[in-house]
């Protein structure tokens, strides 16, 4: 299970994000609800720790869209947080979409300056996706971890 050697954030690292004034959006897709549902979940626990109120959701249909929805709103915020899961099939797919999103959402980050949190899942299956989104019994919240990432960076960038 990944997470080994994961840095610890504690409560006053991202209340220092909220404290500095910053801004975020959630830019999530629509595929496996369940798991989605999630990863937004810890996402938005992590903001209003960090004392950011209901930062806005933008959904889009799946992961591959994910980075022109990140590029659209990354002017306008200090953070993006993308979430997404791919569940690895039958075909390349699965390669294509993970290779396009991950390509995309960096390009998005060094392009514009404002930190994006990666919350993609790229799976081998179900159950490793539901074991990372945050949900009860799962093992890692990796929307929370997203916006933690990206919050903290973007306050690391703000000199604050």
């Amino acid at each position: 299970m990944s997470g080994h050697g994961a840095p610890t954030t504690g409560t006053e690292q991202l209340a220092a994000a909220g404290r500095a004034g910053l801004r975020a959006v959630i830019v999530a897709a629509s595929w496996h609800q369940e798991v989605m549902d999630g990863l937004v979940d810890g996402a938005q626990r992590a903001a209003a720790e960090a004392g950011i109120a209901a930062p806005e959701v933008i959904r889009v249909p799946g992961t591959f869209e994910l980075p022109v929805a990140a590029a659209r709103f990354a002017h306008n915020v200090d953070a993006v947080v993308a979430l997404g899961v791919v569940i690895r099939g039958g075909t390349p797919h699965f390669d294509f979409v993970c290779h396009g999103a991950t390509a995309g959402l960096t390009d998005v980050s060094v392009r514009t300056g404002t930190p994006v949190g990666f919350g993609v899942l790229t799976c081998d299956d179900e159950q490793q996706a539901l074991d990372r989104a945050g949900l009860p019994g799962s093992v890692e919240d990796k929307g929370h971890e997203a916006m933690s990432a990206a919050l903290l960076t973007a306050l690391a960038l703000s000199g604050k």
